[in-house]
């Protein structure tokens, strides 16, 4: 649907954000004076009416439909929140939720298979029921009443936040992970948006490892004096095998002398691409006791990682595996990419042939996210570049998703992006015992993530007054050099205002 002009009734900040999100959902466009529209005109108001006797908030939407004519389309929903909402949350959801209604109601549009769920955390919402007593059929039962979410969606996300609670109860208020950015890579691909930099020279590299050096020693001398005990280590990117060998040991050493001890449950290196890995980073890891080594090939067709910008072929995914593999890793995840220029799902099916064969402990299906950083998107903006459609796409997941269950995998975390390819997801399949701690830790937000490195980020729960905060290191990699000092200071302060003295 392309309109001229869209007005809406409220100034208010979030109230313009989440009728907006409705509006992408349902790929309505606003071309402007000089564009060519379907109608002159969209607008919506939104109405408080009186709250229930029992206190539950309701909201009456109208969406207006200025045709060309002179004719005005005018369209009504009312809903009604629940008790345990609180007030604000029961204004935005209703309005999303009549919004969603009238578009799919009167307007005849698609279903989106998370309805009105535009978070990048579902779970949290299922968990924050799980912790009020609801069951699992009555939760899923609420998510298709309450956001529109499809039955097949929330009989995903439901029995995945069940089966979170052990390793989530496996961590308290001193349980930490640790997350190391080594912002590099060896090419960029087509459709990255991630603050990474073509790998420089050996002197930049060297300074890189000594700053390095120095918010390692910080974050460890934060650690100790908090008290604080490390659950999972993550070493990701970039790309941080892109490193030269000799400075991916330095690296490992520096992160495994820092915070290597008998409390890790997991210690992850993100190998990402076949080309970055040699025999020497194997052995490197191997002896500083990686237990978990991503190997992303994306795709297993030559030619969509030749159109991406990949400098390897399917073969040396394959060869790259079984390496890990002899060596001992004890899990290998693999990372694939749904929704790729050019492609189809009968080329997903033969992806998953290929890749379910290797026999990974971990398959993590993302579905193409169009990010503005990205050359895809100026591509498709030129119109260069053509996506499946999202009709497409969601068949490569049920595709992708039949033989994840083949194999015996089940989805154990998942996060969602905005523009994603077929309003989908990105999903984390894994078989019994292979489950990523990290990957539930950081998705659920429940636990404090210590940020180290470039373009890292540090999540602060402060379990005192029930909220989480977070600090930045620099994207660009100079400012990040200079600045250092800066970013050490800010999360000092971060982590004093949770866990130091109560003023």
């Amino acid at each position: 649907m392309r309109v001229r002009t869209f007005t809406l009734s409220d100034r208010k900040e979030i109230i313009s954000k989440i009728v907006r999100e409705v509006l992408v959902l349902f790929k309505v466009e606003i071309v402007g004076r000089s564009g060519e529209a379907d109608y002159l005109q969209l607008s919506v108001v939104n109405h408080r009416l009186p709250d229930t006797a029992d206190g539950r908030v309701v909201m009456e939407s109208q969406l207006l439909l200025f045709e060309r004519t002179g004719r005005v389309s005018v369209f009504k929903r009312c809903s009604t929140g629940a008790l345990d909402e609180r007030e604000g949350a029961a204004v935005n959801r209703l309005i999303k939720l009549n919004l969603y209604h009238i578009f799919r109601e009167e307007l005849d549009m698609p279903q989106a298979p998370w309805g009105i769920l535009h978070g990048v955390r579902p779970t949290k919402i299922v968990h924050r029921w799980i912790r009020g007593g609801m069951g699992e059929e009555a939760i899923i039962e609420r998510l298709q009443q309450d956001y529109a979410c499809s039955e097949g969606k929330a009989r995903v996300i439901v029995p995945m936040a069940f089966r979170q609670l052990p390793f989530l109860t496996q961590s308290d208020e001193k349980t930490v992970s640790v997350y190391i950015g080594i912002p590099f890579c060896l090419t960029r691909c087509l459709y990255c948006s991630f603050p990474s930099n073509i790998l420089p020279g050996k002197k930049r590299v060297q300074e890189f490892l000594a700053v390095l050096q120095k918010d390692l020693l910080a974050a460890k001398d934060a650690i100790e004096h908090y008290g604080f005990c490390v659950q999972n280590i993550y070493v990701g990117g970039g790309t941080p095998t892109s490193l030269p060998d000799e400075a991916f040991a330095e690296m490992l050493n520096m992160v495994y002398n820092a915070f290597y001890g008998p409390s890790i449950v997991e210690f992850t290196v993100e190998a990402g691409r076949p080309d970055s890995i040699t025999p020497a980073k194997i052995e490197t890891m191997k002896r500083l006791a990686v237990s978990r080594v991503s190997v992303n090939p994306q795709t297993m067709q030559e030619r969509t990682l030749r159109r991406i910008g990949r400098q390897h072929t399917p073969e040396d995914v394959v060869t790259m595996f079984h390496a890990l593999r002899e060596a001992g890793i004890p899990h290998i995840n693999m990372d694939l990419i749904l929704g790729l220029p050019g492609e189809t799902s009968e080329d997903v099916r033969d992806t998953m042939e290929k890749v379910t064969a290797l026999g990974p402990d971990d398959i993590t299906l993302h579905a193409l996210a169009l990010k503005r950083g990205s050359r895809l998107k100026l591509l498709m903006e030129g119109q260069h570049v053509k996506l499946p459609s999202d009709e497409e796409t969601r068949r490569m997941s049920e595709i992708a998703m039949s033989y994840v269950r083949k194999t015996g995998m089940h989805p154990y975390y998942l996060y969602r992006q905005g523009y994603m390819s077929g309003d989908l997801e990105n999903v984390g399949c894994c078989r019994t015992g292979a489950e990523g701690m990290y990957n539930i830790q950081i998705m659920e937000e429940h636990q404090t993530i210590i940020g180290i490195g470039g373009a890292a980020t540090t999540k602060v729960v402060d379990f005192r007054r029930k909220r989480m905060k977070s600090s930045f290191n620099a994207k660009d990699l100079v400012t990040y050099l200079r600045d250092i000092d800066i970013y050490i200071e800010k999360r000092r302060q971060l982590l004093d205002e949770a866990y130091g003295p109560q003023s």
